[in-house]
C-alpha cells in the first residue's frame, strides 16, 4: 500500500483508470452471467407467460438471446483486453507519433497540431474499423443469420461498411477541426463556445440525418395514400402533432428487425416506419420472396406467421411514440444532454492544464488538445459517465411507461398490447429477465411489466 501511495501522481492516475475500467467490465460480466443463467435454466414457458407466448417461439427466443449473450461475453473480453494493451504499451502516443510522421511528409510540422489531430483520428478510426470488422461479420452472418434475421449478402455488408466509414469521416474531420480551432482561440471562456458549437452541430445533424444521410444507406419512400396514412394524419391532428410527411424505410434489405421513429423540429415533423413493422408492406410476407423459414430447417413453423403489425397495432405503436413528443420527453432528453455537455466542457477547461494527465498516458513533451479531450472525456470522466448512464436508463424506463399510458389514454391499450406481443415475437425478445440485469441495462421495461401497466389480459 505504501508503494502505491509513493507513486508519482501520473502513475496513480494511469493505474486508477485501468482498475476502474476492469471493475466496470467485471461488473458488466457478472450481470451478463446472471442473465445467461436465466437463458440456460428457464427451459419452459412460465405460467404467467402462457397467454402471450407459445413454446416454439419461447425456445427460439431463448436460444437467440443465449447466443447473443455468449457473443457479447467474448467480444467484450476482447475489447477490454485490447484497450488495456493499448494503454500498457503506449498505443495512443505511438499513433500520435505516426500521425506526426504522416503530416510531416506534407511539410507540416508539430505547430500544425490540428492537421496532426485529423491524421490521428483517421488512423485511430481505421484501426477500430479493422479490429471490429471480424466481430461484426460474425454477429451478422453467424448469429443473426442462424436465427433468421440477416438479409444482407457479404458484398452488401462490406460496401455498407465502407460507405459508413467514409460518411463518418466526412462529418467527423471537419467538425473536429473546427472544435479544436475554437478551443485554441476561445480564450478563458472557450468551453462556452465549444459547447455552443457542439449544440449547433447536433441540432443540424438531427435535422439533416433522415433527409440527406440516412437515404445514402436505405431507401425512403412516402407512405402510399390509403387508410393507414389517413389514420396517422388524423391521430397526429388530434394531438396537434405538426406532421408533414410519413415515410416507409426499406429496412428489410438488412434485417427483419422492426422499428419506427419521428424526427424534425418545430412545425416540420416526419414519421418513419420500417417496412418490417407493417404487416401489409413487409417483403417477408409476400409470396415469391425468400421466407424466413427457408433459412434453416428448424424455422419451418414460422411459415404461416406474418411479420409486423396490422394497421390498428401500427397506430397504437405510433400513439406511444407521439406520447414521447406530447409529454415533452424529447425536449427533456435534449436539455439533459446539453446540460451534461456543458458540464463536461467546463470540467475539461478546469483540467486541461494539468500536465500530469497527459504524462499518465505517455505524453511527456506535448499536450495536444485532441488527446486532452480523449483522456478527460473517455478516461477521467468514466466513473461519472457510468452513473449518468444508469440514471438515464432509469429515466428512459419511466418515459416508456408514461408513453404507454398516453397511448392507453387514446383508447389504444388493447392494440398496443397486441403490438408489443407481436414485436416481441418478431424480434425474438426473451420475456424473462434477471432483476439486476434488467435494472442496469434495460432502457425499455420488460414486456410483462408493460403489459401489466396497460392492464392486459389479452389471449395470444
Amino acid at each position: 500500500m505504501e508503494t502505491i501511495l509513493n507513486l508519482p501522481i501520473e502513475n496513480k492516475i494511469f493505474y486508477a483508470v485501468l482498475v476502474f475500467s476492469w471493475t466496470v467490465y467485471l461488473w458488466e460480466a457478472y450481470l451478463a452471467y446472471r442473465q445467461r443463467r436465466i437463458y440456460r435454466l428457464t427451459m419452459h414457458v412460465p405460467q404467467e407467460l402462457g397467454k402471450i407466448m407459445d413454446t416454439d417461439t419461447f425456445e427460439k427466443s431463448r436460444l437467440y438471446q443465449l447466443d447473443k449473450s455468449n457473443f457479447s461475453f467474448w467480444s467484450g473480453l476482447y475489447s477490454e483486453t485490447e484497450g488495456t494493451l493499448i494503454l500498457l504499451f503506449g498505443g495512443i502516443p505511438f499513433v500520435w507519433k505516426v500521425a506526426g510522421t504522416v503530416t510531416a511528409r506534407f511539410g507540416l510540422g508539430p505547430e500544425y497540431e490540428i492537421f496532426q489531430s485529423l491524421s490521428f483520428l483517421i488512423l485511430a478510426t481505421l484501426f477500430s474499423a479493422f479490429t471490429g470488422l471480424p466481430w461484426s461479420i460474425y454477429n451478422t452472418f453467424v448469429i443473426e443469420e442462424k436465427h433468421g434475421f440477416n438479409q444482407q449478402t457479404l458484398g452488401f455488408f462490406l460496401k455498407d461498411a465502407v460507405k459508413k466509414f467514409i460518411v463518418t469521416q466526412c462529418i467527423l474531420l471537419p467538425v473536429t477541426s473546427l472544435l479544436l480551432y475554437i478551443i485554441k482561440i476561445g480564450g478563458d471562456f472557450f468551453f462556452i463556445y465549444a459547447w455552443l458549437f457542439t449544440l449547433g452541430v447536433s441540432l443540424v445533424l438531427v435535422t439533416i440525418y433522415a433527409d440527406y444521410i440516412a437515404p445514402l444507406f436505405d431507401k425512403f419512400t412516402p407512405l402510399p395514400e390509403g387508410e393507414l396514412k389517413e389514420e396517422i394524419e388524423s391521430m397526429s391532428k388530434s394531438i396537434s402533432f405538426p406532421l408533414t410527411k410519413v415515410y416507409v424505410v426499406e429496412g428489410s434489405k438488412r434485417s427483419s428487425h422492426s422499428n419506427a421513429y419521428f424526427y424534425g423540429f418545430f412545425k416540420n415533423k416526419r414519421i418513419v416506419l420500417f417496412d418490417t413493422l407493417l404487416e401489409d408492406y413487409s417483403p417477408l410476407n409476400k409470396d415469391g420472396e425468400p421466407e424466413i423459414d427457408t433459412l434453416t430447417e428448424d424455422k419451418s413453423k414460422l411459415k404461416n406467421k406474418k411479420q409486423g403489425c396490422n394497421n390498428p397495432e401500427v397506430l397504437a405503436v405510433l400513439g406511444h411514440e407521439l406520447g414521447h413528443w406530447k409529454l415533452g420527453h424529447t425536449v427533456k432528453n435534449i436539455v439533459i444532454s446539453q446540460m451534461n455537455s456543458f458540464l463536461c466542457f467546463f470540467l475539461f477547461a478546469v483540467l486541461i492544464g494539468q500536465k500530469e494527465l497527459f504524462m499518465a498516458f505517455g505524453f511527456y513533451n506535448s499536450q495536444p488538445t485532441l488527446i486532452g479531450l480523449m483522456i478527460i472525456f473517455q478516461f477521467i470522466f468514466s466513473p461519472y459517465n457510468e452513473v449518468l448512464s444508469f440514471c438515464l436508463t432509469v429515466l428512459s424506463r419511466r418515459f416508456e411507461f408514461q408513453a404507454d399510458s398516453f397511448a392507453r389514454g387514446m383508447g389504444r391499450a388493447s392494440e398496443l398490447c397486441s403490438a408489443l406481443i407481436k414485436l416481441n415475437k418478431d424480434n425474438l425478445g426473451f420475456p424473462v429477465a434477471d432483476w439486476l440485469f434488467s435494472m442496469w441495462h434495460y432502457s425499455h421495461p420488460p414486456l410483462l411489466e408493460r403489459l401489466r401497466a396497460l392492464g392486459s389480459t389479452k389471449q395470444d
